[in-house]
């Protein structure tokens, strides 16, 4: 039977939080006290009334915080600094409890008293604080994505304003987004900014920003300036259009640099505790085919400690590919659903390792192969995003056995890999 203890409900918030005592039965003690961040005396005067309260009913105290992202943080470090055993939950499991009244009340000080009252459960699932080295490459990771999502925005808006005043410039580069491109609207922002320009100026300029000979420009020129002469009848350009599509250029290149410096951090932490097994654990997972440093990083930062996991359903809820079911009485749903309620950020890279795992080469070889028929097979039967997600939880039982066994990817059959079990099976029963 588990000892008895005392439950501490911690609300956090950006700069200050509520903290509330529970009894094992289940009986508050006192009202909630307000803990400033910003104030040392505060802080430790938390620790006091958590150490009276243990005092006074011979029950050693453990600390509850809701996840916050960031917010916990440096509170948890706090209470975990002053000898106090701290845990942390899935807000998940808090919101579920959330109403234990029928009155429909919210409010920080409520909160931290439910939070006290939920902690009571010993069969309470709880995260571990990951180490530093962890979280500062979780930084870094979350901060690269944060860019790129902000540069697609940016990008988006460029061609929304593209579509609107030039859309015939959208067919002249393979992308809107090419150096070339970018140096040509940046000059020539305009369709009649175009038709007013030099044209051999305009070909020199293309070749030097694409590093191509003048030559081979050409006809990308007079394509170019045929688009322009057709923006005059389909197409409506207005005063800022010019204004707006120089700004969104300089965002979207200030976003590259800007993730480019951030990729250029995270191999540079890598680099200085290459000794590391959680950095060892990211080159483990960097020879799985279609997954370079950033992927295998990414989903390191997102497991953070491999060890809590011993079966990989454990893995599949933790990303979110657990399937949602919908029973009650005699209804059983049939339209089954990814939860997605696990990190969104390496259900991204999942999904990309996905991809990469069903394409094929140039030559039309698929890249790899027994994946490549798995979703084939899945396609006859299935839509095609169902087949990927099938796809994404085989991914997913790759990572977690190269995770397991300490081992580099291999391609091997279904047919080598049952041979391989039975094997291991014979030896275990001799």
């Amino acid at each position: 039977m588990t000892k008895p203890f005392l439950s501490v409900g911690v609300d956090v918030g950006a700069d200050f939080s509520y903290m509330s005592i529970a009894l094992p039965s289940h009986e508050l003690v006192g009202k909630p006290f307000k803990i400033v961040h910003s104030d040392p005396k505060s802080l430790s005067l938390a620790v006091s009334v958590i150490r009276k309260a243990e005092a006074a009913n011979a029950l050693n105290a453990r600390v509850v915080f809701e996840s916050t992202g960031i917010y916990h943080i440096p509170l948890f470090c706090y209470m975990e600094t002053a000898g106090l055993e701290a845990i942390v939950i899935n807000p998940l499991l808090s919101h579920s409890g959330r109403n234990f009244n029928i009155r429909k009340v919210h409010s920080d000080k409520m909160d931290s008293r439910k939070l006290a009252l939920l902690g009571l459960n010993p069969r309470l699932k709880t995260s571990i604080m990951p180490v530093e080295l962890v979280l500062n490459l979780r930084g870094l990771v979350r901060e690269y994505f944060n860019l790129v999502d902000n540069r697609a925005a940016y990008t988006n808006r460029l061609l929304g304003v593209l579509r609107e005043a030039f859309p015939q410039y959208l067919g002249v580069f393979s992308k809107v987004t090419t150096v070339a491109s970018f140096a040509i609207l940046e000059k020539y922002a305009l369709p009649e900014n175009i038709l007013a320009a030099n044209p051999d100026v305009l070909v020199e300029e293309i070749a030097k920003a694409a590093r191509r000979k003048v030559s081979t420009i050409i006809p990308q020129r007079d394509k170019l300036v045929a688009a322009a002469k057709d923006a005059q009848s389909f197409g409506h350009a207005l005063d800022c259009h010019a204004s707006l599509i120089r700004l969104y250029i300089s965002f979207i290149k200030r976003f590259d640099e800007s993730a480019k410096d951030v990729l250029r951090q995270m191999k540079a932490l890598a680099r200085a505790n290459e000794n590391e097994p959680f950095i060892q654990q990211i080159h483990l997972l960097e020879t799985y085919r279609g997954a370079g440093f950033l992927s295998a990083a990414t989903l390191m930062a997102e497991i953070g400690d491999f060890s809590v996991f011993q079966k990989p359903k454990q893995l599949f809820a933790f990303f979110g590919l657990d399937p949602e079911v919908k029973q009650s009485g005699n209804f059983q749903g049939t339209r089954v659903k990814m939860s997605k309620r696990g990190s969104g950020l390496a259900r991204r890279i999942l999904y990309i390792m996905a991809l990469q795992s069903v394409a094929t080469h140039r030559d039309g070889s698929p890249k790899n192969p027994v994946l490549h028929a798995y979703y084939l097979e899945k396609c006859r039967s299935k839509a095609k995003n169902v087949a990927l997600g099938a796809i994404m939880h085989k991914v997913c039982n790759i990572v977690f056995a190269m995770l397991r066994d300490s081992k580099p990817f291999e391609m091997i059959s279904p047919e080598e890999h049952r041979r391989r079990y039975d094997e291991i099976r014979e030896n275990a029963a001799a």
